[in-house]
């Protein structure tokens, strides 16, 4: 017998990146059901719609991981969006599935939810101890605001509700799309784009300066699974692997493993996003009884080995040749 056994879980955002590994994992324990909704016959932003997910699932157990997501320029270009999607999409999911009474609702929150000076590593304490970077506040405060109405609905209605904080994810399956990818697909892509196209040079944004935490994906995935177990408390709950990076640093051992030979050009006029992101995970580490077990490197490995095999050399026989520069916004 399991945590798990005969239960209707829903995952929201289940065919997405992170989605798709989560699933992977709920495949394996006894679960009556998992549903995961699709946009087409689902969209959560209207509450028509969740309640009809609601009817048709029946869920014992919602994780809720479905977002608007995309960079800094992404976030730049939609803040409106990004921050009304992800508001309504997390408040009537938690509010219907308290309704529904059901067993436990786990939101994914974001590291974009952090203050912008935050001290280094982050700990959940200093959640609210400033405004967000200004380039994804809007998308970080609506998804802190889960954080609130999960602490609020545990207060008032005893709802158990669980905000989990993830560290950067990065892994087979993530979003590759130039116009919204985050960090590291969008330099594995350049790289491999560049070398495959015999482009001399990359230009990026920011200055490389800034600094990330990245967590791969399948660690990121069994957190979650075990913090639905395991953690039943409202208060905000880090998911990383404790190790920060420059993007520098990032770059050049993925200029190694993708085997780009050419020049890097950093763009200083466009925004680095916040300066420095890791976080304190020894939360996670007391309440969890969970440690990461894939490196970054070897993360990178496993991602750069998938993107080849997923977009094989062909994909890039018409690319235009004329230019010797290839420009990506980093996304951070």
């Amino acid at each position: 017998m399991t945590f798990w056994n005969n239960k209707r879980v829903v995952v929201t955002g289940g065919g997405g990146f992170l989605g798709s590994h989560v699933v992977d994992l709920l495949e394996e324990e006894n679960c009556l059901e998992i549903v995961v909704p699709r946009k087409t016959q689902y969209d959560l932003v209207h509450m028509k719609d969740v309640y009809r997910l609601y009817d048709d699932a029946r869920p014992d157990i919602v994780i809720h991981l479905a977002a608007s997501v995309g960079g800094i320029g992404a976030n730049m270009q939609n803040p409106g969006s990004f921050f009304y999607e992800n508001l309504m999409m997390g408040t009537q999911m938690m509010e219907v599935g308290r309704q529904c009474h059901i067993e436990k609702f786990i939101a994914m929150g974001t590291v974009c939810a952090y203050p912008k000076f935050t001290p280094v590593p982050f700990r959940e304490e200093d959640l609210w101890n400033g405004y967000p970077e200004e380039t994804n506040a809007p998308y970080g405060l609506a998804k802190k605001m889960l954080a609130v109405q999960s602490q609020a609905y545990r207060t008032q209605y005893n709802f158990n509700s669980i905000f989990l904080l993830p560290a950067n994810l990065f892994g087979p399956r993530d979003n590759f799309n130039e116009q919204s990818s985050h960090v590291i697909p969008a330099l594995i892509q350049k790289c491999i784009q560049a070398r495959r196209t015999g482009q001399e040079r990359i230009l990026l944004w920011g200055t490389g300066e800034a600094s990330r935490e990245f967590l791969y994906v399948t660690d990121a995935a069994k957190a979650i699974i075990l913090a639905s177990e395991r953690y039943a408390e409202s208060k905000p709950l880090n998911l990383g692997n404790g190790q920060e990076i420059r993007i520098k640093d990032l770059l050049e051992i993925i200029q190694r493993l993708t085997k780009f030979k050419g020049k890097v050009d950093w763009n200083s006029e466009m925004p680095d996003g916040q300066p420095r992101r890791s976080l304190n995970i020894s939360k996670m580490e007391e309440n969890l009884g969970f440690s990461p077990v894939v490196s970054l490197e070897d993360g990178l490995r496993k991602t750069i080995e998938w993107y080849e095999k997923k977009v094989p050399g062909q994909f890039f026989e018409c690319a235009v040749q004329g230019s010797s520069v290839l420009s990506t916004d980093l996304s951070l």
